[in-house]
């Protein structure tokens, strides 16, 4: 029988924390040296492990079990957002390092494999899944010369010459050799601990939509603009702003969130009124009708603004992420395996954010495994999950891993 060894995944997890630590979480950016030495050390476990390993020239890692049966492709990222937490990706890389461990030494599992990836920069410090996307053959050269980090500038054909891995090719994964991508999580929220459950079996994986928002009045004094005639963007924006506070909630779905992830006014001073205004705006949901429906509301909103004056009022779509469903067969396996570890503590469930495994879903079955969040807290170096969690997960991950190899 396949099993985890679960102080070995704290162990491992533990070593990368080392690697960027800052505080109790980390700062690894993508293609940092940091990374590149996450990157280096998955390397070294795959090839002591036997798997044919490669890093390309995105700086995806891909280990490949040296077997002619069944095989699963599993993983997730290693880098991590700036000054964030330290198991925010990692946890889906070790998680699978393992089951392909546990997977060789089964004599049960005989022929069968588990070949592990590491995609670069899910975290989008270049851009939006750029590693997974080139991993399924949808990242362009011409998207990487576009590629800059969204902290410093960086170019990324600059960070990967830096990196090392300039001019290597880069590999697309032959999505008919796998039965299917399976990656575990940390669930971001607090829905497994509020309600004292376990495990996540993800359904689906949302969607979002991303907006710049802009407003174009009139720069003017503060003191001597009479109110009658002002056209003040900011404030033009902060009516948007109400407005869709007031409407979104009439016709969301029970799991829609929406976000104003930035205001900004030009110019920014206390005694100019603001002659142009920006905000970015976002919605996310795993129904896809649902954020057509949601888009028809922003867009109508804002010709009603612009037309009411008496500031122009125009949208830019940014990105449009579809939502992809996670395949039958791997919700079950998963469950059957939570359902034999501990009866009655997992949940079928969404994820409200975004990961590699919706990429690799547009080409293989695919399936995710959530662990609990203390707190639902991530995105933050205070991020974490108690060890028990974190072994418990990686059995049941195991688990599932063994099961669809075998069905």
């Amino acid at each position: 029988m396949a099993t985890a060894d679960g102080q070995r995944v704290l162990r491992d997890l533990k070593h990368l924390r080392t690697m960027g630590a800052y505080k109790t979480g980390v700062h690894r950016p993508a293609l940092s040296a940091e990374h590149v030495a996450s990157i280096n050390w998955l390397k070294a476990e795959l090839e002591a492990l036997g798997h044919r390993t490669t890093v390309d020239g995105i700086g995806n890692v891909l280990g490949e079990a040296p077997v002619n049966g069944p095989k699963l492709l599993g993983g997730s990222h290693l880098e991590s957002q700036n000054y964030a937490g330290w198991l925010d990706g990692p946890l889906g890389v070790v998680y699978a390092l393992e089951a392909a461990r546990a997977v060789k030494a089964d004599p049960s599992l005989a022929g069968c494999g588990v070949d592990v990836a590491a995609w670069c920069d899910e975290e989008g410090h270049f851009g939006h899944f750029v590693g997974s996307k080139s991993g399924i053959g949808k990242l362009s050269e011409a998207d990487i010369d576009a590629a800059v980090d969204r902290t410093s500038g960086t170019p990324m054909r600059e960070a990967l010459r830096a990196a090392g891995f300039e001019g290597r090719p880069r590999f697309t994964v032959d999505a008919k050799r796998y039965v299917g991508f399976l990656e575990a999580h940390i669930e971001q929220g607090d829905w497994l601990e509020a309600n004292k459950l376990k495990i996540g079996v993800v359904t689906a994986v949302v969607g979002s939509r991303n907006f710049v928002i802009s407003f174009e009045g009139t720069q003017n004094h503060a003191g001597t603009t009479r109110m009658a005639i002002r056209k003040d963007a900011g404030v033009a924006c902060a009516r948007l702003i109400v407005a869709i506070e007031q409407l979104f909630p009439t016709i969301c779905g029970p799991r829609t969130v929406w976000t104003t992830g930035r205001v900004t006014l030009h110019p920014g001073d206390p005694s100019i009124i603001p002659g142009r205004a920006e905000m970015l705006f976002q919605f996310r949901d795993t129904d896809a009708a649902l954020l057509d429906k949601l888009e028809d509301a922003l867009r109508n909103l804002v010709a009603e603004a612009d037309r009411a004056g008496p500031c122009r009022v125009m949208l830019e779509q940014q990105r449009k992420g579809m939502p992809a469903v996670m395949a039958d067969s791997f919700q079950s396996a998963i469950e059957a395996a939570a359902q034999a570890r501990l009866p009655g503590c997992h949940t079928r469930m969404p994820s409200g954010a975004g990961h590699d495994a919706q990429i690799l879903a547009e080409v293989m079955p695919a399936g995710m495994v959530f662990i609990p969040s203390i707190g639902g807290i991530s995105h933050h170096w205070s991020e974490n999950t108690a060890d028990e969690d974190i072994v418990l997960g990686a059995q049941v991950y195991v688990d599932a891993v063994a099961r669809l190899l075998k069905s």
